[in-house]
């Protein structure tokens, strides 16, 4: 039983890798990324998103397996409807950001240098909320998947706190290492201000278009529409 349990895990440990590296996942942390100044502060960024989503899963996805309960899926489809709403959101907002940086450009040297420093203060310090809370929404539109998941998998709630909590841990490693990787190349981009906005506008544009279709196919192809209808 024990060594079933333990494989378990393991599998939980793998999924909660796989589950960081999906598309909408990738494309909102890497908005973050791509403003991050330093390497460390890209990769603390993944480090908070994995702790929103797994604060997330693991409070909703007890509550629903103690009441012995499904999330509704018409519940569930607005939940990830959310994760559209909020890739748009991030794209312009990335897109505005590096839009207002060329502006700076135009400016006296030193004005620039203190509006910068400030920006960078001011960035540095909602950063990870803001990843955290990305996380967060991110957890709340998987929470009905993850209680399916574990549901299957476990027999109690204890092995299913288990459960959630090393797939968290797994999410957790895998942001890390995947917005480590994706920040190299804006942090070495930083000093060349044409390359960096270049990567910044890319990055927003792929995150509204993605959440544009996101929020499409949810609604229309999947009849989220119709189900409040």
């Amino acid at each position: 039983m024990e060594v079933t349990f333990y494989s378990v895990l393991a599998l939980g440990f793998i999924l909660g890798i796989r589950h960081a590296i999906e598309p909408d996942h990738v494309i909102a942390v890497s908005t973050i990324a791509s403003q991050s100044k330093k390497l460390w502060n890209a990769s603390l960024a993944g480090v908070f998103w994995g702790i929103g989503h797994t604060v997330t899963l693991f409070l909703v996805g007890l509550v629903v397996i103690l009441m012995k309960n499904e999330i509704p899926e018409k519940w569930a489809m607005s939940l990830e409807f959310l994760v559209g709403i909020m890739l748009v959101y991030l794209g312009v907002k990335t897109i505005v950001s590096f839009k207002n940086t060329v502006i700076h450009k135009q400016h006296v040297h030193h004005h620039q240098t203190s509006m910068e420093h400030e920006h960078h203060n001011k960035h540095k310090g909602t950063s990870y909320l803001g990843s955290m809370f990305i996380g967060f929404v991110h957890g709340l539109a998987g929470s009905g998947a993850m209680v399916l998941l574990t549901m299957g998998t476990v027999k109690s709630v204890g092995e299913a706190a288990i459960f959630i909590l090393i797939f968290g841990v797994g999410t957790v490693i895998g942001m890390l290492l995947f917005t480590t990787i994706i920040g190299i190349p804006f942090v070495l981009s930083k000093k060349r201000r044409t390359v960096s906005g270049t990567f910044g506008l890319i990055t927003g544009a792929i995150s509204t278009v993605f959440g544009v279709y996101y929020m499409y196919n949810l609604g229309i192809n999947e009849g989220l529409l119709n189900l409040w209808v």
